[in-house]
């Protein structure tokens, strides 16, 4: 949705200004890019600014803040503000302007002159809650802001330049109107060239931020979420659950952020626990294992390059290792944190269990086997059996073991916090944190910031690795909701994800340049959306395999009695044509399956198109609760529909075989009886008839 606010949007204009202006702190010097001149630097937490861009939304479209979208019960957009604000008038070094006085006065035009001095002989830029330096960044609420006049920017990666941030990646007018050369440009010409800019900024945005790609599809139906933290640690020395140290998390304030990614009347239950590595020793081993090393070519003081090796945790060997174990220690913290809650999560058979739960041996033995210990396993699965012979629940449970129930997904978060490793232990690809669809990971030490290799304008950016919660939040954000980092985009020409570090500040968790333990509404918003989009999808593959086992089972019996295909119109496809000789056509004769299942199909097919349009028409208006709703109703009807035909088909199937084979046991009566005396008698008389006649005697 774009507004332009030209003078009607003075008032706004010179608030923001004004704003902006008190904001400003002395952050020293600065050098340009472009010549190298150096000027004073001024530095504007974006957190402090954020409230008179929120009252801005509110007023331009007409939304009250605080209130949720379900709550008011409208469409609720996301805005993009594209601000270029006059830096000779917030001057924060001029205190002669009153901003107050240019509220409703008429503010004339900027001569040629006035437009050369508009970059003021000063340089401002934004830093969200201490973050990199950048003059676009992502607000908690629904919308972004780039400011053309902050900066420019420069930040990214050392030594690379895929998705770099240069004083060239923004548009900006003084580089337009006054460009460099001798040609002069036209207004027109100047024009195009700032709109395509502009466009290209705007498209970034909107694939990177509004509508970026699903990192984990997962279609999730269950009521409840568990989300256990089990801290694995191999030293005494603190405890990141205790409240009161550097270290500490705030357990209650994830729970709030995931609650707010998860698809309304879900409960979120997280807990937490600590565990002792060394009294895990396939946890303990894992670690071990999945030590790896590389070298690196860093540039010294003397301008050499020199060779490193570093160490670094793979995450990949940890997640098949612990996940086996997850399902323990989800268990054993469920005893421990609140005894209550294992009746809601988990089915056991034996009610007198011990709490020391490491202790029991058979808890470590596989059960592959278990239908119960299956993830994400619809909640009508077990009253759909596929075959007649299958009985619900017939998985053997082993004695006093614990088991999820169909209702309840389990995300687990192993927190390693390790001493007396290297001081510089990190994840692969410089991180803190490993994600899959099912499991998180996040790496904790008690060591100082280590050097990264990206950089903010002349700063490398550091790591913290004893501050675990924005890294436990981002891989929850990636598991729960399906987010990808806002810098991160699929490309399936180079058969990975590319980054831009554009949008790599603002109020999100992911990156070295974020410092938020906070999720926007706009990645809230996206991740409800990436539920209804697994669902559908998974939907529609469920409306592919249906129609073509109908089609394959078609082709096997739409034959003449000779065996030869049905001879029809050669424009129509095989679907069309055994819909028109099964459904379209009434006969008399013997059909491959009934007449009904056809027309129960088509009239499925055309309530779910209907169903289809009015969830477009809900994620269009941005009624994402109700949209919700209505790909859930899709997704259960297509699951029965299939589980119906895949009957009707296999009945059908039966029924037309040439013959069938029957087993039956013998049945016993009193002639068998009177036939087994009369052979013994036989048999007796003639071993006497030899006796006798034997000539020996």
């Amino acid at each position: 949705m774009l507004h332009t606010r030209a003078e009607a949007g003075q008032p706004e204009l010179i608030s923001l200004e004004k704003s902006l202006k008190e904001a400003m702190v002395s952050a020293g010097t600065a050098r340009e890019s472009e010549y190298g001149r150096e000027f004073p630097l001024f530095e504007v937490e974006a957190t402090v600014v954020e409230p008179i861009f929120e009252r801005l939304y509110s007023f331009i479209f007409d939304m009250e803040p605080g209130r949720s979208a379900t709550e008011m019960d409208r469409p609720v957009p996301v805005a993009i503000f594209v601000v270029n604000f006059d830096k000779v008038r917030m001057d924060p070094r001029n205190k002669g302007v009153d901003l107050d006085s240019l509220m409703y006065s008429k503010i004339n035009g900027l001569t040629e002159q006035e437009l050369k001095k508009q970059e003021a002989d000063y340089i401002y830029r934004y830093r969200y809650n201490g973050g990199g330096a950048t003059q676009v960044w992502l607000s908690s609420g629904r919308f972004v802001v780039i400011d053309l006049s902050a900066g420019p920017c420069t930040y990214g990666k050392i030594e690379s330049e895929e998705g770099s941030v240069s004083y060239r990646s923004m548009p900006r007018l003084s580089n337009i109107i006054f460009p460099r050369g001798l040609a002069a440009p036209s207004a027109s010409s100047t024009q195009d060239i700032f709109v395509g800019q502009l466009a290209g900024l705007i498209s970034t945005t909107i694939e990177h931020v509004i509508a970026p790609d699903i990192r984990f599809e997962t279609v999730d139906m269950t009521l409840r979420l568990l989300v256990p933290i089990i801290v694995l640690q191999n030293h005494n020395r603190y405890n990141i659950l205790q409240a009161g140290h550097n270290n500490s998390i705030d357990v209650k304030a994830i729970e709030r952020e995931v609650k707010k990614m998860v698809h309304a009347g879900q409960e979120v239950i997280v807990i937490s626990g600590s565990h002792a590595l060394h009294e895990h020793e396939k946890l303990a081993v894992a670690v071990s294992k999945a030590m790896r090393s590389h070298s690196l070519h860093e540039t010294k003081s003397d301008g050499r390059f020199h060779v490193r090796t570093k160490t670094y945790l793979d995450g990949a060997i940890l997640k098949e290792e612990m996940e086996r174990s997850a399902d323990v220690l989800s268990a054993g913290l469920l005893e421990v944190s609140d005894p209550s809650l294992s009746s809601r999560f988990f089915l056991k058979q034996v009610l007198s269990m011990r709490n020391n739960f490491c202790q029991q041996q058979h808890w470590m033995d596989e059960q592959d086997n278990v239908q119960d210990s299956i993830k994400h396993k619809p909640i009508w699965e077990s009253y759909m059996p596929r075959n007649k012979k299958e009985k619900r629940g017939a998985g053997k449970k082993k004695h006093g073991a614990m088991y999820r129930t169909y209702g309840t997904r389990v995300i687990p978060v192993f927190v390693l916090s390790l001493a007396d490793f290297d001081a510089e232990l990190m994840m692969e690809e410089e991180s803190l944190v490993w994600t899959s669809k099912d499991v998180v990971i996040v790496l904790e030490h008690n060591n100082k910031m280590i050097p990264l290799s990206y950089v903010s304008e002349t700063t490398r950016q550091f790591a913290y690795p004893s501050l675990a919660q924005r890294h436990i939040l981002a891989g929850l954000a990636s598991a729960v909701g399906g987010l990808s980092a806002p810098y991160e985009r699929a490309s399936r020409i180079h058969e990975r994800p590319i980054v831009n570090w554009l949008w790599s500040a603002g109020c999100h968790p992911f990156g070295p340049f974020s410092n938020s333990s906070q999720i926007s509404q706009i990645l809230q918003d996206v991740a409800l959306r990436t539920t209804i989009y697994a669902r559908v999808d998974a939907a529609l593959r469920k409306i592919r395999d249906t129609s073509e086992s109908v089609q394959s089972f078609a082709s096997d019996h739409l034959k003449t009695p000779l065996g030869e295909p049905v001879k029809g119109n050669k424009n129509k496809s095989s679907t069309e044509l055994w819909v028109e000789k099964f459904y379209k056509k009434v006969t008399t004769m013997p059909e491959p399956f009934p007449h009904g299942l056809v027309e129960r199909l088509e009239e499925y097919l055309d309530r779910l198109e209907e169903q289809l349009v009015d969830l477009s028409s809900l994620l269009y208006d941005h009624r994402l609760v109700d949209a919700s709703q209505n790909s859930s109703d899709i997704l259960q009807s297509t699951i029965f529909t299939e589980q119906y035909v895949e009957r009707v088909l296999s009945a059908e199937r039966d029924k037309m075989k040439c013959c069938s084979i029957e087993y039956s046991h013998p049945k016993q009566s009193s002639q068998a009886f009177v036939y087994g005396g009369i052979l013994l008698a036989g048999f007796l008389v003639y071993s006497l008839v030899i006796f006798f006649s034997s000539p020996v005697r």
